[in-house]
């Protein structure tokens, strides 16, 4: 897996020829902190990783800082024979050597426009290098936690950068007041980091950028996860209103045909109305066909067949009944037929010709049926 890491630089000085020549302070041991995505561990916030001094001061990590090119930032690809000429704008020499709990490395920057990049201030010193790293918890010596372990450290490059891992104590600098850089540090004593300000929960808290970046992230994760919930809970509220829609419209119309069937006495009272209006509509005007007609279709062509299409022109339904309902009772005062009927055979004591002769008519209708011995 390839790394990168501050490194310090002290001594620092030009030559006749105008090249920088400077040692290096760089790969630390102990545990240092990366984010989850650095270390291919992309679910994770932050990755606590510990470099032994065994890999970090073994003669192939050692050796491998030997010659190695140096770099204006680093480069998008590892550099190589291939590319160094493009790439590297100095080197670092062959005397790599144990300083506390780093390494010591001279190094010379010979392009003129990087030069006059760190006289300007910028003077920060990363390593990039390859390493196996093993995921494996445990605690250091001196009693810090750790989440894995760098093995087989073997350096690339050493790239000048504006802000290094490890921040101002490594970096370039001889404390030379033309630069504009202050002294560098010479002591194993971490220096005071640059703190921000974030706020978490209302609260204003200080932290590093690395925890601010690892905050940011955490609050995203947090924000995004109550968008999803919010948003779950209005579907979910809307599936439910839905539903609820759904079932009282079904309700509705059970309801609806529900009060569409009718009792057997209220079944009986329909026909006997409907054979009613029938046997109305027939006596004012015969011709009218009935069948498959509502109601108020009947009385409508009743109507139109007794006083004519201008009769209900524009008219509303309850004038049309109105209107119908005058024809029948007219028509019940014409007919002697209904009219008998309705009021039922009455005796006659008349004795004049016309009564006797009803009284025979009736009389023998009674009794044609008879033979003619038995009248």
């Amino acid at each position: 897996m390839q790394f990168i890491d501050a490194a310090s630089v002290d001594g620092a000085r030009t030559t006749a020829d105008g090249y920088l020549v400077a040692e290096a302070r760089a790969v630390r041991t102990g545990v240092q902190t990366y984010l989850g995505a650095e270390v291919g561990k992309p679910e994770l916030a932050t990755v606590r990783v510990y470099r032994p001094e065994a890999e970090v001061f073994s003669n192939d990590s050692l050796a491998s800082f030997s010659h190695i090119p140096v770099t204006d930032d680093h480069p998008a690809e590892a550099v190589t024979a291939d590319n160094w000429k493009r790439l590297a704008v100095g080197e670092t020499s062959g005397e790599v050597l144990r300083d506390g709990h780093r390494l010591r490395i001279p190094l010379i920057v010979k392009d003129a426009a990087t030069i006059k990049k760190v006289q300007e201030g910028k003077r920060e010193l990363s390593a990039g290098y390859t390493c196996d790293l093993a995921f494996e918890s445990g605690t250091t010596p001196s009693g810090e936690a750790y989440d894995a372990v760098q093995r087989n450290i073997r350096a690339n490059h050493l790239a000048i950068v504006q802000r290094g891992r490890a921040g101002t104590e490594c970096r370039i600098g001889d404390g030379a007041d033309a630069w504009g850089i202050g002294p560098i540090l010479t002591t194993d004593k971490e220096p005071p980091m640059s703190l921000k300000t974030v706020t978490v929960d209302g609260i204003p808290i200080e932290v590093t950028d690395q925890g601010a970046t690892v905050i940011a992230t955490l609050q995203q994760r947090l924000s995004d996860s109550a968008a999803n919930i919010a948003k779950l809970t209005t579907d979910n509220a809307a599936a439910i209103t839905a539903k609820d829609t759904e079932i009282a419209k079904k309700d509705a119309e059970i309801d609806a045909l529900k009060a569409k069937v009718l009792s057997d006495a209220d079944l009986d009272k329909r026909v006997q109305a409907r054979a009613d209006l029938v046997a109305a509509a027939s006596v004012i005007a015969k011709d009218v066909k009935t069948t498959g007609l509502a109601d108020a279709a009947i009385k409508k062509a009743v109507v139109v067949a007794k006083l004519g299409d201008a009769a209900v022109a524009g008219k509303s339904d309850a004038y049309i009944e109105a209107r119908f309902d005058i024809l029948a009772d007219e028509a019940a005062k014409s007919d002697p037929l209904r009219q008998t009927l309705g009021d039922g055979l009455t005796p006659h004591n008349d004795t004049d010709g016309p009564s006797k002769a009803y009284q025979q008519m009736v009389a023998d209708m009674h009794s044609a049926h008879l033979p003619a011995a038995a009248k």
